[in-house]
Order: C-alpha cells, then structure tokens, then sequence
C-alpha cells in the first residue's frame, strides 16, 4: 500500500468513526438508539448526500483506490467477528432447562411461522417486484426473506429488558430463552442460504446440494456448540493458569474467533457463524469471565461497531433507493407474522393470550443490529439488491425503536420507556 493510501485509508476512517461519534451522541441525547445516529452519519458521508452535494470529494476520499476499498471492507468484516461472538454471548443455553416447553414452543414457532410467511410473500408476489436478483435464487431469496421477518435481536432485546427492570424476572428470561432458539435456526438458514449462493454451489441446485449444504451446517453447529459446552469451561481454567488476566485471555479469545471464522468462511458458511457459535459456546457468566468479555465488549461498541454500521449508511443510495410500497409490506408483514407467530407458540404452550403474552411477542419483535448486518451480509452476497436492502434496514430500525414503549404500555410499568444508552446491537 502507498503513502497516499494510507492516507485515504486512515482518513476514510477517521470520518466514519467521527460522523458515527457525533450522530451517534445526537440520538442518544434524543433518547434513540446510537445505531441509528451511525447510520444517519453513513447515509450524509455516502452517496446519498456527499455524494450528492460534493461527488468530487466523495470519490476521492471513497473510490479512489480500489485497494484501499478492500483493505477497508476487509477491516470491518473482521470486526464484526468480534462483534458476533458478542452477541453469541447473550446466548445461555441453560436456561432451557429452567423455561422448558414454553421457550421452546414460542421460540421455534416464533420462527419458523414468520419465515413461511416470507417464503409464502415472495412466491406468491411476481418475482419482477422483488427484482432481478430475486430471480437468480429465488428460493435462497424467498428465506432470507423469511429470517429476515423472523429474526429477533438477542443483544437489543435484552438491553431493553434490563432498561425496562425485567431482564432477570420471568417474562425476561423466557423472553431471551426464546431469541436463542430463534437464533439458532436463523443462523442455521442462513448458512445454507450462503452455501446454496456460493460460486462452489452454482454447479449444483439439486437436492443433494442442498443437503451436503444442511449436513454441513448441522456438523459445524454440533462440533461448535457441543464440544464448547463441554470442553469450554475445562479449557478457559487451562488458559486462566498459564496466560496473563485479563490481557492474555483476551488475546486468546482474538484467537478463538479468528480461527472459527476461518473454519466456517472455508467452509462456505460465512464467518460471522463461526464466531457467532464460539461466542454461544464459551459465554461465561462468572465474574472473571465477564470482566474479561467487557473488556473485548467496550473496544468493538466503541470502534468497529459504529464504523460498520456507518458502512452500511454508506453502502447504498437510501433516496435513490427507497421504495415505500416495499418499505410499508416489509414492517407490516413483519410485525404481524412475528407477534402473531409468537401468540400462537404461547397458546400452544398453554398460556392465556393476554397482555404480557402480547408483550413478549413486542419484545422478539425487535430486530436490531442483527437485522441490519444479515441486510448487509445479503447485500454483500448478491443475494438481495439495494432496493430490498434499505427496506430491511427500515424495518430493522423501527421494529427495535417500538418494542420498549409497547412493552411498557402492555406491562403498566407506570415508567418513561428510556433507549438503552448503548446502541441497538
């Protein structure tokens, strides 16, 4: 790399994080999500309006140099490892045991419903609605469709619970017990969506593709979580007694996640599983653990995260782009497939339908962060165009900033719903 890319390269970032500072701290303020704030400073610094207003500068600081362009995009997609095992963190297993039937029902029947409904929406739209890409794929599209109407944000959901004073009482863990069954199938889909669109899987849309896609998925699941939770614990007291605390475990957790998401990108499965899984697999919850994990937890919120959403602010023409017909289809059938999916799990399981149970529903409605980096992984992947993309983005967005006042309306906690200071992650 040349001096003078260098020097694009760390002004390029330094903008990012300023604008992602400055908007992020504007919408805190206003009591809004910092996410949001990201994304409205990558929106101003991209096409969309510098771009605009001054296509010259914008080209010469952004798309000058093609190898400063991957260097960048390289560098945010190995921070959002880090910013995946975090949210495999907030994965607990072990309260399945505790919450049982009810989480399991209302988790994986507040999933699997909203991705029919997807998969249902696209074939039964032309595909010329959906747009060029759609028809490429259509069925890997028609589920990223569905996950996307499915998903729920595990890390946004429990921020909101603990603002609201319910993150450890029953409706709370119940609440968190299910995002992990809905993240768990999520990922899953989304794996084998990334596998059937791989170049590798061009040769072959057969059914055996398609189940080499799912077996593999499923082996890298069962090896990942399974021997984490079994040899995690036994291993991280190994590395406790030979490595300096907290630095050295950190160093080797950078390790962990680097290799997993080595192991799942060759694999095809992209890299954003592997350390999503590793994350699941070794969150600890005792007071070293925890230290340790903050540490690693404060540097990606503080850094890569805000620069990757203003990257996603960036990565497309939000007027140009905006289809409002879309938009509208997009959050209506998401809220009603997703609070309705998780009403129908609840009866299934034998609870009353009344207002805490449309209040959980509320709750896994909101689709955070997470929703806006599977929006911008698809982008990446050429599975959904930019049209689609800034519709899943909205949708993101207004679903994490309505879950909170609903709750407290549905719940009578007699409270001014407050955003959690952090952003929507």
């Amino acid at each position: 790399m040349s001096s003078i890319d260098f020097v694009k390269l760390a002004l390029q970032f330094a903008a990012m994080l300023a604008f992602a500072l400055f908007f992020g701290q504007i919408m805190r303020r206003l009591k809004q999500p910092a996410v949001l704030g990201e994304m409205i400073g990558g929106i101003i610094l991209g096409p969309t309006i510098l771009g605009l207003l001054a296509p010259s500068l914008y080209t010469w600081l952004f798309q000058s140099s093609a190898q400063v362009a991957v260097v960048r995009e390289a560098s945010i997609k190995l921070g959002m490892l880090f910013f995946l095992f975090i949210a495999g963190l907030e994965v607990d297993l072990s309260d399945f045991k505790r919450m049982g039937k009810r989480a399991i029902l209302i988790g994986l029947l507040g999933t699997l419903l909203p991705i029919g409904v997807g998969v249902g929406l696209v074939y039964l739209i032309p595909p010329s609605f959906w747009g060029p890409l759609a028809s490429n794929h259509l069925f890997a599209f028609a589920l990223f469709i569905g996950m996307n109407l499915a998903n729920s944000a595990n890390p946004v959901i429990a921020r909101i619970l603990m603002d609201l004073g319910l993150l450890k009482s029953e409706i709370g863990t119940l609440i968190m017990t299910a995002t992990i069954v809905d993240d768990l199938v999520n990922w899953t889909i989304f794996a084998i969506i990334l596998g059937q669109i791989s170049p590798s899987a061009s040769q072959a849309a057969s059914a055996s593709g398609l189940l080499g896609t799912i077996l593999t998925v499923a082996a890298f699941f069962a090896v990942m979580l399974g021997l984490g939770r079994w040899q995690g614990p036994q291993a991280l007291r190994w590395i406790r007694k030979r490595v300096t605390w907290p630095s050295g475990f950190i160093a080797v957790t950078f390790l962990g996640i680097l290799i997993s998401g080595s192991i799942s990108e060759a694999l095809g499965i992209h890299a954003f599983l592997g350390a999503f899984l590793l994350g699941a697999a070794l969150g600890g919850h005792d007071e070293e653990h925890t230290e340790a994990n903050n540490v690693i937890t404060h540097f990606v919120l503080s850094f890569f995260a805000p620069i990757y959403f203003v990257s996603m602010g960036m990565s497309t023409n939000f007027v140009t782009h905006f289809d409002a017909l879309l938009v509208t289809l997009i959050l209506v059938v998401a809220c009603v497939s997703k609070v309705g999916a998780v009403l129908i799990g609840a009866r299934m399981a034998g609870m009353k339908i009344d207002r805490q149970v449309w209040a959980i529903g509320f709750g896994l409605n909101a689709r955070g962060a997470t929703g806006i980096i599977l929006a911008g992984v698809g982008l990446a992947n050429r599975v959904i165009d930019e049209r689609i993309f800034v519709a899943i983005v909205v949708m993101a967005l207004v679903t994490s900033l309505m879950s909170g006042p609903l709750m407290t309306a549905l719940l009578n906690l007699g409270q001014d719903f407050k955003i959690p200071v952090e952003e929507i992650t």
